[in-house]
């Protein structure tokens, strides 16, 4: 069911959840007893726990160096090098270059760089990871983006120099 509620002349759309049609309410009805009420208002902060920690954290591999053949991420310090220039990378370009390289070789669907890097699994429909990889292709530039291979009606990976 959706509502208006409207200020001066603004009308802004609002959605009531019940129980039944929202997955995760039952799980976490400990947290916010209003969630299994039919027809309760959704709390901005229940969403899906995997929503919550959708950006990966790399402070667990802070020691950890990925190089090949020039190409440099620093986890600890979050910066990218390629001979010794450094590239301007979003944090997501940066876990998706980070999760490539340090899988060398292994082929990963949209679905999968999606879940690991993004944190939920891609519907089908968007082409968020191609758009990335592009990005990525054309900031680490030369000899390096071809090594971004395509996997035709798969996915991607990173070939590395050796």
């Amino acid at each position: 069911m959706t509502h208006a509620v409207s200020a001066a002349r603004t009308t802004y759309p609002t959605a009531t959840y019940s129980a039944a049609s929202y997955p995760t309410a039952a799980h976490q009805a400990a947290a916010y007893p209003g969630a299994t009420q039919p027809s309760a208002p959704a709390p901005v902060l229940l969403l899906p726990a995997r929503t919550l920690h959708a950006v990966p954290d790399f402070t667990e591999a802070a020691d950890v160096v990925l190089e090949d053949d020039g190409l440099r991420l620093d986890m600890a310090g979050r910066t990218a090098t390629v001979d010794d220039r450094v590239l301007q990378l979003t944090y997501l370009e940066f876990g998706l270059l980070a999760h490539l390289l340090g899988n060398p070789r292994r082929v990963f669907t949209r679905r999968q760089l999606m879940d690991a890097v993004w944190g939920y699994p891609d519907s089908g429909e968007g082409r968020t990871v191609d758009v990335h990889v592009a990005r990525l292709r054309r900031k680490v530039g030369g000899r390096h983006k071809r090594r971004l291979s395509t996997v035709h009606r798969v996915g991607y990976k990173y070939l590395p120099s050796v």
